[in-house]
């Protein structure tokens, strides 16, 4: 079902993107990857070309949208068609809020946010001259609930669902599908590399400080399933692909929680009130407000 399909995947020189670039190739699509790491790109497409696989690497910002808009049209030109586009490329940050900075604000929704639009409305135009394709755009869990320390990012990922949630109603009937995915935790450099220094102390440092605070307090922690690996989770894609849903939840457990947040806000922060205390503990000792 997906030989000779074209997908063009952003942010695919490691983590997800990456993983789920192999799999597809695999699978005989030919696969046009995209990613600022000009590097770690030329990794990824010899692998696949060893493999077999059909590959075309592209560095690219999709932040720019010059970039972004040429990406998709350079794709079309080179492979006659557009397929699938995974929206995957984006990064986070670490501060609270009144330490969050404008420079950041802006840069968290260009890459998270705004980068939906380039890519999305180039890929539109050829999508629905065949009147078939697929815009998967990786949010997070994040879209879905409040974390401490990352404002911009939360914010950042909610706008990703809004968006995918809007572009859903505009293609109903034309037969484009757009599925938003939701991950959880998953086992990739993206905590090591977020604006603003490392969250890797936040999530490390924390975690007994949380667990003494939950059993102190006698709340139960939100039963989330717990890291799963970049391979995991594109299976999952994969799978929405062949058979594609409006929403994609890679964890178990992770739905139940988004829609406990949805209708019991209150409720759904009592069970992360642990998380909050124990991350801001590590927080205020890290930036030295203590």
């Amino acid at each position: 079902m997906l030989k000779n399909k074209v997908a063009v995947i952003t942010g695919a020189s490691s983590g997800i993107g990456a993983s789920l670039a192999l799999l597809l190739a695999q699978q005989g699509v030919t696969v046009v990857i995209a990613a600022r790491r000009k590097n770690k790109l030329d990794f990824l497409e010899a692998r696949i070309k060893k493999e077999g696989g059909k590959v075309v690497g592209v560095k690219c910002d999709v932040s720019v949208r010059e970039d972004a808009e040429e990406l998709i049209h350079y794709a079309v030109k080179e492979q006659g068609r557009i397929d699938i586009l995974v929206n995957n490329a984006g990064r986070g940050h670490l501060g609270s809020v009144e330490d969050t900075s404008d420079q950041v604000i802006q840069s968290m929704f260009e890459v998270n946010v705004f980068s939906l639009w380039y890519t999305t409305r180039a890929a539109l135009k050829y999508m629905k001259e065949q009147q078939n394709g697929h815009i998967i755009n990786v949010a997070s869990m994040a879209g879905k609930v409040g974390y401490p320390y990352n404002s911009a990012y939360v914010a950042a990922k909610h706008a990703c669902v809004g968006f995918t949630h809007a572009l859903r109603q505009e293609l109903m009937e034309t037969g484009i599908h757009a599925t938003v995915v939701c991950p959880a935790g998953v086992l990739t450099e993206w905590a090591m590399v977020t604006e603003g220094g490392s969250m890797m102390p936040l999530f490390s440092e924390s975690g007994p400080v949380i667990k003494r605070i939950a059993e102190e307090k006698k709340i139960p922690l939100p039963a989330i399933e717990g890291v799963k690996t970049p391979g995991e989770i594109a299976q999952q894609m994969v799978d929405c692909i062949l058979h594609p849903t409006p929403e994609l939840y890679t964890h178990k457990g992770s739905k139940e929680f988004a829609l406990l947040a949805a209708e019991d806000r209150a409720k759904s922060e009592q069970q992360q009130l642990p998380i909050v205390l124990g991350e801001r503990q590590v927080y205020e000792r890290v930036t030295g407000k203590r």
